[in-house]
């Protein structure tokens, strides 16, 4: 498994081997950093900026109450938000130099276990993989995950390769940071696992000993974080289905964020595998395993969500890029340049919206626009639905910072309530009494904004209110109320 690339599949070692990282980490940056703030921030990274720019004991509040499994990313958030800001731009950066690095080193441990040719191309072709820049471009731990997932694999191969206690323990902090920023790619463990004790048998006996040792400290520091998100599924994941058969067929389209290209990486992932024989032990394990171990718990529990599965995808084009070194250099990049091209209609696409599918674009940035253009001092807003994945309040706070209207019918904001949510007066209309025009902002097109407000809420905008004025953006509507 770990036995090193003989010189055919190499190309003999030197300068080219050593180097083999720089044009995939070049070219994966400059992907990813092309037109990176141009998509408004969606939902997730609304719910990671409201996270980040809470203090740390506010953070802690939040992690006891609803997504503690995200809580260690979202505090390294808050440290960059305190030094670059929260820009779009600089809210995806961390994902963005993620997802270049993760090239980087996917090329890495392409040529430590399948040459250097296999592995420039598996990190070419990463590069241009749509769902690259879709994670490289977002701000939540999906591209850290990934790269960490290739780090401690690269690590463990050379803890198994020359054993000695500063590699076990790199990899022991590699493990540690991954289950920190994405419990589910702890199923990659099953795939290092086989690798262990799969490995020849001249390697050193104390090898499956030395690696569980490895996993105390992980083990030790990520159990706490694991029982309290446990407790917290059913907040967390009430909105995920249990996982249907069906799934699996679209998993290819989920993570590499375009139909055509996943089907040509799955299908040259297929043919690298059959070449390498047992070569493909851990690569293909490292694909196969945590999909079947997330599919059939998903079966049980709601936890199938495709982009959950994103840190596989370097471990594909490692098998890919073994079945492309099988012909000469330039068809093989040929290859990698037609995945690029078959994915730019996706790559335009994911630029414009990181809603899926592309069409369901809510334009939080236009419902702030319109709001802070003809806002007068002494308005309020109101939202429904507020206890909403959509995010709405979060959305315009987002785009108007301190100018937004003054939130009224809020009695505890999310950082107070420990929450992804505020809670609102349980009185609407005494807490709406000193208020003469309300901004509404009600999720859906609505031709009557007023109708689509339920309860009390709903019953107290309709007594007082009439609408002044509708302005229907794309995923939500604005409205105008006037007593």
């Amino acid at each position: 498994m770990t036995g090193g690339p003989t010189n055919e599949a190499t190309g003999g070692p030197g300068r080219t081997d050593r180097v083999v990282w720089i044009a995939p980490t070049l070219l994966t940056l400059a992907v990813v950093l092309t037109g990176i703030g141009r998509a408004q921030p969606w939902r997730d990274e609304l719910a990671t900026w409201s996270a980040a720019s809470r203090s740390p004991v506010d953070l802690v509040r939040l992690a006891g109450t609803i997504d503690a499994a995200t809580s260690p990313y979202y505090l390294f958030m808050h440290a960059w938000l305190a030094v670059f800001g929260d820009s779009v731009p600089a809210l995806r950066l961390p994902a963005a130099l993620a997802m270049a690095a993760t090239a980087g080193l996917t090329a890495v441990l392409g040529q430590r276990l399948l040459g250097a040719r296999a592995g420039l191309l598996a990190g070419l072709l990463l590069a241009v993989l749509p769902g690259t820049s879709r994670y490289g471009q977002e701000a939540r731990p999906y591209a850290l995950a990934t790269f960490f997932a290739v780090l401690a694999t690269l690590l463990l191969v050379a803890a198994l390769t020359r054993p000695g206690w500063a590699r076990w323990a790199g990899y022991a902090v590699a493990v540690a940071a991954l289950g920190l920023v994405h419990l589910v790619a702890l199923t990659l463990l099953a795939a290092h696992a086989v690798a262990v004790f799969a490995a020849p048998r001249d390697r050193p006996p104390n090898r499956p000993l030395r690696w569980v040792l490895a996993l105390v400290p992980a083990a030790l520091l990520l159990a706490p974080l694991v029982l309290l998100a446990r407790g917290q599924r059913s907040r967390q994941l009430g909105w995920v289905d249990t996982a249907r058969l069906t799934d699996l067929t679209t998993l290819p389209t989920g993570v590499a964020q375009s139909g055509v290209v996943g089907g040509l990486l799955l299908g040259l992932a297929a043919l690298g595998a059959a070449r390498l024989g047992r070569r493909a032990l851990l690569p293909g394990l490292a694909v196969l395993l945590p999909v079947l171990l997330l599919f059939a718990a998903g079966l049980v529990v709601p936890l199938w969500v495709p982009r959950y599965l994103v840190f596989v995808v370097p471990f594909a084009c490692l098998l890919a890029g073994a079945a492309l070194a099988t012909v000469p250099l330039p068809p093989a990049l040929a290859v990698v340049a037609l995945a690029g091209l078959l994915g730019l209609p996706d790559q335009a696409a994911l630029r414009r919206t990181h809603e899926w599918p592309r069409s369901a674009t809510v334009d939080y940035r236009g419902a702030a626009r319109i709001v802070a253009d003809g806002q007068r001092p002494g308005d309020a807003v109101v939202y429904s639905p507020r206890e909403s994945w959509l995010f709405l309040d979060l959305g315009l706070a987002y785009h108007l910072g301190d100018r937004r209207p003054r939130d009224v019918l809020v009695t505890q904001d999310q950082a107070r309530r420990g929450d992804l949510w505020a809670a609102e007066c349980a009185r609407p209309a005494e807490c709406l009494a000193g208020a003469d025009r309300v901004w509404l902002v009600v999720a859906g097109r609505r031709d009557d904004p007023l109708a689509a407000v339920a309860g009390a809420k709903g019953d107290a905008l309709r007594a007082d209110y009439t609408v002044e004025r509708v302005w229907p953006r794309p995923g939500l509507t604005v409205a105008l109320l006037t007593r």
